[in-house]
């Protein structure tokens, strides 16, 4: 399948590794240039230089705080700067921030809305402009499966990670006549640090592949996802073989949802 991204210019916020990595990558390979961004600009680098030896390809490091509007006009403006134009927005920065609610401070509230949201609102808003110039482009909000069924002490991530399905809808709707498509991915359990922190804790005796599966016995595909099935999806999303795909969203998540 010809996914049409070659000398697409994509934006991947929280790409210094997991699933922003990963969908970099392969966004290299498909001839893509693209953008990393992370607050950490060690990693950054870290991260471009294993593109580099995975592709012989350079990808611009912008190191951006998306909490601060100032550093997402930043990032548009030296992706501009370097390569003229955008086509890809790939709103993926964000943790993992679950508590009862009542023990959620104001503060922790206030921090994961201005990461998951108005991150995402301040890249789309100084990128949409660019890409009604380019006549179109693609842009995919990376959620929670959880945003759609909440369980309990899943706060404040789950109500921010719903805001996100909500804007994704909105915006599909208010973007089409620019032949702007905006998506969202819902991911449920896929490997990361943190899930490899766990299982070198927990079962350091258990190969990656065992562990996976006791881990995940109630998936209905039996396992933790990888990254890379991750980014295979928001890939399909963002190129031209999805280009009647918009204001929908898609679990990655094994079949672990009770959502469609």
């Amino acid at each position: 399948m010809e996914l049409g991204l070659r000398d697409k210019v994509a934006i991947i916020t929280g790409s210094s590794k997991g699933i922003g990595y990963e969908t970099a990558l392969q966004l290299v390979k498909e001839g893509a240039n693209v953008v990393l961004c992370a607050r950490g600009e060690k990693q950054l680098r870290v991260a471009a230089a294993s593109i580099k030896e995975a592709t012989g390809k350079d990808v611009l490091v912008v190191p951006t705080d998306v909490t601060k509007e100032k550093d997402c006009k930043n990032l548009i403006d030296k992706t501009v700067e370097q390569y003229g134009k955008i086509d890809i927005l790939i709103n993926n920065a964000g943790t993992a921030s679950a508590n009862p609610f009542e023990i959620v401070s104001s503060e922790l509230w206030q921090a994961d809305v201005d990461l998951k949201v108005f991150g995402a609102v301040h890249c789309a808003k100084y990128t949409i402009p660019h890409m009604r110039q380019a006549g179109g482009g693609a842009i995919v909000n990376v959620t929670a499966v959880l945003a759609k069924t909440p369980p309990a002490s899943s706060l404040p991530t789950t109500v921010s990670r719903a805001a996100g399905l909500a804007l994704t809808k909105a915006m599909s709707k208010d973007l089409g006549k620019d032949n702007i498509r905006v998506n969202a991915v819902c991911i449920g359990l896929i490997r990361s640090d943190q899930i490899e922190k766990r299982w070198k804790s927990e079962a350091p005796k258990l190969s990656w592949e065992d562990y996976s599966k006791q881990v995940g016995e109630n998936i209905p595909l039996g396992r933790i996802g990888d990254t890379e099935e991750a980014a295979n999806v928001v890939t399909f999303l963002v190129s031209e073989a999805a280009s009647y795909v918009t204001g929908t969203t898609v679990n990655i998540d094994g079949g672990s949802g009770h959502a469609l």
